[in-house]
């Protein structure tokens, strides 16, 4: 069984559990959301999970620079996997640039799926590294904020850092 190794980080404002494991970056959560998140995920990917600040503090250090506005992109490693579909989806996000938005539509577009716009959506939502695959910077096509795993207040509050 995989083993992630996990810590809660506490900074500006914000209270969220970051799992990681030998390869790299493989979870972080919603603000102010419990164990329970984590634990659910840990529970779909088949994960032993284990409290280890030590090794979770490279990566907790990398999301506290960009959510204290003092990092605008991340060079931590990811151990994320998802079907092909969510993958191509996923690396769209990634090059979405700080401070700028697409909308669901845009991002099928750029993977060749333009009439795969909700499945866009749920492959969003599956996104497991809120931020650093900045999922939060997709928006509605009336340019609305929409639904995030994390909270509509969340998504608006990572949107008002990057503006």
């Amino acid at each position: 069984m995989k083993q992630i190794f996990y810590n809660r980080l506490q900074v500006a404002g914000m209270a969220l559990y970051i799992g990681i494991s030998e390869r790299g970056l493989a979870f972080v959560g919603s603000d102010g959301a419990d164990i329970d998140e984590l634990e659910k995920w840990g529970e779909r990917v088949r994960a032993d999970l284990i409290v280890d600040e030590v090794r979770v503090k490279p990566y907790a250090e990398g999301i506290a620079a960009y959510l204290m506005g003092a990092r605008r992109d991340f060079d931590l490693s990811l151990d994320i996997a998802g079907t092909p579909f969510q993958e191509a989806v996923w690396q769209a996000l990634v090059a979405i640039p700080y401070g700028e938005t697409r909308t669901y539509s845009e991002i099928a577009s750029e993977i060749g799926k333009p009439q795969a716009v909700r499945a866009v959506g749920t492959a969003i939502g599956a996104n497991p590294v809120l931020m650093v695959v900045p999922c939060h910077r997709v928006i509605g096509k009336n340019g609305k904020i929409t639904g995030y795993r994390g909270g509509v207040a969340m998504k608006e509050r990572l949107l008002r850092l990057e503006a």
